[in-house]
């Protein structure tokens, strides 16, 4: 509660939206034409966002109310969320919705996305716009290949935020030495948050693998365990990967001393960006 008062810069960065108290739709579509007309250069922005029925719906009210009631005022909104559709689908899946933000326990985002990066054992595939991992992360991601883990991470070609795209850059050297496939995506600002793993488990939601998401922001996501729904996000990715152009290691090695000497000063300045 402290810190909520006591910064200037913290952000609502969720993407909820719930009908009816039985639909809910979770991901990173912001409330903005794709075309996003003040970023043209970067356009269009390329989302995702999955449909949800049952049980999950009460937690994503849970995650609106909790913003919604603070903001407004409103009362006789207590239960509101738990009267939401409850029936269990005969073909449903098993998924669980969460916020993270900075009145929630610290480094909540972090340790989400270090426990699925150290759950892979066969695939690993991230898309992310804004890539700033902290320590945790990076590590996590460069050592699943070691284990044998195939993994590949998907980024924008043009980022909207220079300095962030300075400071993912920055990484790519550690991530290629240690067997990691970089991919960056040149049709648009690739806005699209997901995580899949071994076919099995899918991390969808608002947060960005950057010092913003992960300690300023706040931001929902769902985590789903489900060979299914797994598959038609690995799909989304597949067709980002399909038109994506993979960054090798002689590109990298050529970059001039200053584009190195840029990408490193920036990302020492990551934690204040």
């Amino acid at each position: 509660q402290h810190m909520a008062f006591s910064r200037m810069d913290l952000r609502d960065h969720r993407k909820i939206v719930v009908i009816d108290n039985r639909i809910a739709y979770s991901g990173s579509q912001n409330c903005a034409d794709p075309e996003f007309r003040a970023k043209p250069a970067c356009a269009p922005w390329i989302d995702l966002l999955l449909r949800c029925e049952g049980p999950v719906v009460a937690q994503v009210q849970f995650l609106f109310l909790s913003g919604w009631i603070p903001e407004t005022g409103e009362t006789g909104l207590d239960g509101y969320a738990a009267a939401a559709a409850h029936a269990w689908h005969d073909d449903g899946c098993v998924a669980a919705a969460f916020e993270t933000g900075p009145i929630a326990r610290h480094n909540a985002m972090a340790d989400m996305f270090v426990a699925c990066i150290y759950a892979a054992r066969r695939e690993l595939v991230i898309t992310t716009p804004y890539f700033v991992p902290d320590e945790s992360i990076l590590r996590a991601i460069c050592a699943a290949p070691r284990r044998g883990v195939r993994t590949i991470l998907v980024l924008p070609r043009r980022n909207d935020s220079w300095l962030v795209g300075q400071a993912s850059r920055s990484t790519y050297a550690d991530l290629l030495q240690c067997g990691v496939a970089v991919h960056e995506y040149p049709l648009g600002l690739l806005h699209a948050k997901s995580m899949t793993i071994d076919g099995q488990i899918s991390l969808v939601g608002s947060a960005n693998i950057d010092r913003r998401s992960l300690e300023l922001n706040f931001e929902n996501s769902l985590l789903v365990a489900d060979a299914g729904v797994t598959a038609a996000i690995r799909r989304r990715q597949e067709k980002y990967l399909s038109v994506s152009v993979r960054v090798t290691q002689e590109q990298v090695d050529g970059w001039s001393f200053a584009a190195r000497l840029v990408q490193n000063a920036v990302a020492m300045m990551s934690p204040v960006l």
